[in-house]
């Protein structure tokens, strides 16, 4: 088993290995073997392995209690919250018991800002059962749900006690929901990694699955142990995100994460190359490994719609907002720009 330990201000195991489901009721033993547990999952979710869980945790001794609610970006909002919370209090869980978020980012999300908000903080282990969630959204204590005026608005930062990584569960994903966490893979290696980068970028991901996953929550964890609290160089891992969050608003949620992230990135690398921020022949790079994962690379909606949006994205700071550029693949850097010049950056004019 893969051990990765994460030393944030509360430190917290990441174990990756094919079968670690299985292990669930003796990991959160470690943790607390008599708490009361709190699965909180999507339908999806919760007949391919919630339910399941559920019973070995029972069979173990534990008393469980289950809540499942739509899946999809759509419900991760404030009322679906407020439903978690009514489970929470009907089922009596205190400050001693524990949450269990099993899915994707949507549930790890909504599920970890439930914990974090709940009683004013319960523990949490994050249980990621997509790419997107292994990679990226599981690790660093990100919680946050969405708001009609954009993304993650609302949200804590919540450190989970542990996370648990079984790659067997992506057997069951959807070709095209396996391919929108690469974007994530993608992006990491792009500002971090390019030894990462290229493997993706040669299509290895498949045979090279486990080591890409622990790869990324390396470095990930790395960042997180450097800027806990999102105020410098955590804010490189937006790479591609403030265009991508932009994208997903302005297609109503219709387009999922990771397609977003794979524009947004590839947008954002086309037009540092015209102010010369970034090599030529960067996007075009970005643009070829993310459609080996089937992933767009461009989109219809127009600059000025997209910048609207992001200027209210949260990585902005008064009249300025942060922009993540590539100095080069595998070499990341913080860019201001002044509200009023972004969409002139954006379409590589001179400001």
């Amino acid at each position: 088993m893969k051990t990765i330990l994460t030393k944030t201000q509360n430190p917290y195991p990441i174990y990756i290995e094919n079968g670690l489901l299985a292990q669930l009721p003796e990991l959160t033993a470690q943790i607390n073997p008599s708490c009361k547990l709190a699965v909180i999952t999507d339908d999806t979710v919760a007949s391919l392995y919630a339910q399941s869980l559920c019973d070995s945790l029972k069979a173990a001794g534990r008393d469980v209690c289950l809540y499942a609610f739509p899946h999809g970006e759509a419900s991760k909002n404030l009322g679906t919250v407020q439903k978690v919370y009514s489970f929470l209090s009907e089922n009596e869980i205190t400050r001693s018991d524990m949450v269990i978020a099993v899915g994707g980012g949507v549930a790890g999300d909504l599920a970890g800002f439930a914990a974090a908000t709940w009683l004013r903080g319960i523990p949490f282990i994050q249980v990621p059962t997509t790419f997107l969630a292994m990679v990226d959204s599981s690790v660093g204590g990100k919680t946050g749900v969405d708001l009609p005026e954009g993304k993650n608005l609302v949200g804590a930062f919540w450190q989970p006690r542990m996370v648990v990584c079984d790659p067997s569960t992506l057997n069951t994903l959807p070709a095209e929901t396996l391919s929108d966490g690469v974007a994530e893979a993608v992006k990491t290696g792009a500002i971090l990694d390019l030894e990462l980068f290229e493997i993706l970028e040669q299509g290895q991901l498949k045979q090279h699955l486990t080591h890409v996953i622990a790869r990324c929550v390396e470095l990930k964890r790395d960042v997180v142990e450097q800027d806990e609290r999102d105020k410098g160089i955590r804010q490189w891992l937006n790479f591609g995100h403030t265009l991508g969050h932009a994208i997903e608003k302005a297609s109503g949620y219709t387009l999922a994460h990771g397609k977003a992230v794979a524009i947004g990135m590839v947008m954002m690398a086309k037009a540092c190359e015209q102010k010369g921020l970034t090599p030529e022949g960067t996007a075009k790079r970005i643009a070829g490994c993310c459609a080996q994962y089937h992933l767009p690379t461009q989109t219809s909606y127009d600059p000025q719609t997209l910048c609207q949006y992001c200027l209210g994205d949260k990585k902005r700071a008064g009249s300025t907002i942060s922009l993540v550029i590539l100095e080069k693949l595998g070499k990341a850097a913080l860019y201001p720009v002044q509200a009023e010049n972004l969409l002139a950056f954006l379409k590589g004019e001179n400001q």
